[in-house]
């Protein structure tokens, strides 16, 4: 293991969505994340590729060891006992309770080991009038007000596949908790239960919006405020082509030289922060982007303080100069996926190994 976290030793309840991905990322800084998964799941990895954990495929999964248990079995729960108490943290994703009626609740992990960081991700959070509900990204996203924001006004919202809720507003916080936790615990010699929602940390993401909003700079009507599509200035515009780029000339330089690029000499462009003109110079650059292709478009504001960029795919994102240049995805088992991020200039943390086959180290670890 190489990488910030190197000697951090982290066990797994296996799940899906937010859990995994916090684990995701603490390996990829070098941390030794042993992930549990169901005994009853050993071998249909390698055999469905339709299976959630996808065996070497799987994104999530990646840069740890995999042991099969059945939690409910007195044998493996004893030896998984074991295993978290020589842990720094664990990481679970189940329903508030449920660890409780295992026998693997806080109360019983931290009286072994008192140091231990208990990482628990769950939607709506341990506690509340929803706590026990079932819900996915775009419920948690819908209550926490990230969702509402998201979309154009003349259709509903749209939820950005499991990035704002799952991932950012859970994983990466729990992530992130964790290890405010094991700094405090290295101080004070005590671990803690770590309550992460994803709930909540999609409330913390739209932080943005509740500023714009206490300073009069915000609507609560989708494509109305700058930086929702509102302003021509900072949206996405289909080309020719049927691609899109996307426009961000936020300040008077970057905007001033978006129409020196464009040859724009229309008198109603100078009211740049006038909202009441908004949409009608939005049509008029929306047909600007169109008479020409992305391509063309790239050639001449890419690279340029206009503040542009393509909106590519992750497959052609991958192949674009800027991020092979900066190694920014690598591919594995034919699968194209992201390096680990941020970049560390001593400890830098190396290309996650595939992931596990579940109980591919059964042999090793138990």
């Amino acid at each position: 293991m190489t990488g910030p976290l190197k000697g951090l030793k982290v066990i797994e309840f296996g799940g899906i969505g937010p859990g995994p991905f916090c684990a995701m990322m603490l390996a990829d800084m070098g941390a030794d994340v042993i992930r549990l998964d169901r005994k009853a799941d050993k071998g249909r990895d390698r055999e469905a590729p339709g299976f959630l954990a996808a065996g070497r495929r799987s994104v999530l999964h990646r840069g740890r060891r995999s042991i099969a248990v059945d939690l409910k079995s007195s044998t493996d729960h004893d030896k998984v006992l074991a295993m978290v108490d020589g842990a720094d943290a664990i990481i679970e994703g189940y329903r508030p309770g449920v660890m409780e009626r295992l026998g693997l609740g806080p109360d019983v992990l931290l009286a072994r080991n008192p140091r231990l960081v208990y990482g628990r991700m769950t939607g709506w959070g341990q506690d509340g009038p929803l706590a026990h509900a079932a819900g996915h990204d775009i419920n948690y996203i819908a209550l926490s007000g990230a969702l509402a924001t998201i979309g154009r006004k003349a259709g509903g919202p749209i939820a950005p596949a499991a990035m704002v809720g799952d991932l950012g507003g859970g994983g990466m916080m729990l992530a992130f908790g964790i290890m405010c936790a094991v700094f405090e615990a290295r101080n004070s010699g005590h671990g803690q239960v770590v309550d992460a929602a994803v709930l909540d940390g999609a409330a913390l993401l739209t932080s943005i919006v509740c500023e714009l909003r206490a300073i009069g700079h915000w609507k609560d009507e989708r494509e109305s405020n700058l930086l929702d599509g509102g302003s021509h200035f900072y949206d996405t515009y289909e080309c020719a082509d049927g691609q899109w780029i996307s426009i961000g000339a936020l300040e008077p330089q970057f905007y001033a030289l978006l129409l020196e690029k464009l040859q724009i000499a229309d008198p109603e462009f100078q009211r740049q922060r006038d909202p009441a003109v908004w949409p009608s110079l939005n049509a008029k650059m929306a047909a600007i982007f169109r008479s020409q292709p992305s391509a063309h478009w790239c050639a001449l504001l890419e690279n340029t303080d206009v503040c542009f960029a393509p909106v590519l795919s992750t497959a052609e994102a991958a192949r674009h100069p800027h991020n092979m240049a900066r190694a920014t995805f690598f591919e594995s088992q034919g699968v194209v996926q992201p390096s680990p991020a941020p970049r560390f200039s001593r400890t830098p943390a190396r290309q996650p190994r595939p992931a596990p086959y579940i109980g591919e180290h059964d042999d090793e670890l138990l």
